[in-house]
Formats: structure tokens, sequence, C-alpha cells
């Protein structure tokens, strides 16, 4: 195979949205689908996601949508050496200056200014902005049409909602979550659920 498969773990609606962006990379001959458990019929699964280790020269990428799912996920592959991807699509504009760690995902629209840092398995959804000097932990998930000013950092296996809005030089924990529309305007120091304008916490 040489690096022409690429295996997906994951069959639910973010991979949906994965697979595309992948096929429209055109890197492939081939993408392969592998879950425990199906949920739809978008995809043809060529097996569960013990069957990695049927693929030792392939590409893969995990499209899980939950963060603590996808973590565990890619250091399993991880410690077995195989070679993980990221996914980009091609309308991203993406700062040369940034850097972005493996197995994270890059959605149409996103746009990521200079000298910001992405961490592994994080997921840049559609539309969503991170100004410069960010610094975005592993395994954050940042949904569609969420902005970040410049010099934001967010802790690992965050998940900041749709439409939600982090002004400039602020910090925010690991494992935060953020709701829909949220407004922050300070820094966010201690673990939990945030929702409002501006975010108050709630558990």
């Amino acid at each position: 195979m040489s690096n022409k498969t690429l295996v997906m773990l994951g069959a639910g609606g973010h991979a949906k949205v994965c697979y595309e962006i992948a096929v429209a990379m055109d890197q492939w001959e081939q993408i392969i689908i592998l879950d425990d458990h199906p949920t739809n019929d978008f995809f043809e699964t060529s097996g569960k996601l013990s069957d990695v280790e049927n693929y030792p020269n392939a590409d893969f990428f995990v499209a899980i949508g939950d963060n603590k799912k996808r973590k565990k996920l890619l250091n399993d592959i991880q410690n077995k050496n195989y070679k993980i991807i990221s996914l980009i699509h091609s309308s991203a504009i993406i700062s040369p200056t940034v850097n972005v760690e493996t197995g994270t995902v890059i959605m149409p629209g996103v746009v990521i200014n200079a000298n910001t840092k992405i961490g592994k398995g994080c997921i840049l959804n559609t539309s969503c902005t991170v100004d410069h000097d960010n610094n975005i932990g592993d395994y954050v998930h940042i949904s569609p049409g969420a902005n970040l000013a410049g010099n934001v950092t967010i802790g690992a296996l965050s998940w900041i909602g749709i439409g939600a809005t982090i002004l400039n030089n602020l910090s925010i924990e690991k494992e935060v979550i953020l709701g829909a529309g949220s407004l922050v305007i300070k820094n966010l120091l201690k673990t939990g659920t945030y929702i409002g304008s501006p975010v108050e916490i709630i558990k």
C-alpha cells in the first residue's frame, strides 16, 4: 500500500465531513472506514476499530468528534508507530507561520493567522477564526463560526461552542466547555461548563 491507503476511524456525522475533505485532498488511492458501531449508511465500513492492525503501512486519521475518545484512539495508534496525518480543506486560509500538529482537521472556511500553534488531534470546524499568537491545546474542538481574538490560549480537551467569541489576551483552562454564542471577556481558570454573554460557570 505504501501510504496510498487512508484508514479513518469513525463513521458518524463528524466523519462524513472529514471523509469529504480527504477525498478532495486527492492523496490516497482508497479510504477505508473502521467503526465498531456504524450509525448511518453514508459509509461502507470495512471492519472494527481493532482492525487497524491489518493496515500497518497506511495513513491514519481519527474522525471522532468526542475529544476524549479521539485522544484515546490517537494515542493507541501513535503507540503502534503508525503514521497519523492531518486533514486540511483547500479553502482554509492558514498563515505560513502557523504550526499544526498531527491528527488535526481544519474544515472549510477556517482562518488561522500568524504565529499560532494548533495542538494534535484538534478540530477546527467550519468557518471558525483563530487570530495571531494563539496557543490551542491538544484535542480541542473549536466549533463552527467561533471567533478567537489574538493571544488566546485554550487548554487541552476544551470545546468551544458554535458562534462563541473569545476576546484577546485570555486563557481558558483545560476541559472547559463553552456554550453556543458564549462571550468570554476574562480568563477562565477553572474547568467546567460556561454559558452566557458574558459567560458564567454553570457546573
